[in-house]
C-alpha cells in the first residue's frame, strides 16, 4: 500500500501487515475514506493511523499492533 502525504512523503507497507485489507477484496480495499486520524475501510473493519504508518505498526493476527 502507498501512501501520500501532505508533506510530500510517500510511504510504502506491505499489505500483509493488515491482513483485512489484504484478504479483502480489491473492490473493498478501492472504498476508502481519510479521517481526522487516518485511513478508514468500513466494509473491512479496519483503520490505519497515520501515526501506524510513520512508525511502521502493523496488524497482528490478535489484534495488537506491533512496530516493524
Amino acid at each position: 500500500m502507498w501512501v501520500s502525504l501532505s508533506d510530500g512523503r510517500t510511504l510504502g507497507v506491505p499489505l500483509v501487515w493488515y491482513p483485512r485489507l489484504l484478504n479483502g477484496t480489491s473492490e473493498a480495499r478501492q472504498d476508502f475514506f481519510i479521517s481526522p486520524s487516518g485511513i478508514h475501510w468500513e466494509a473491512l473493519d479496519e483503520d490505519v493511523s497515520i501515526e501506524g504508518l510513520l512508525f511502521g505498526w502493523r496488524e497482528q493476527l490478535s489484534g495488537s499492533r506491533q512496530a516493524a
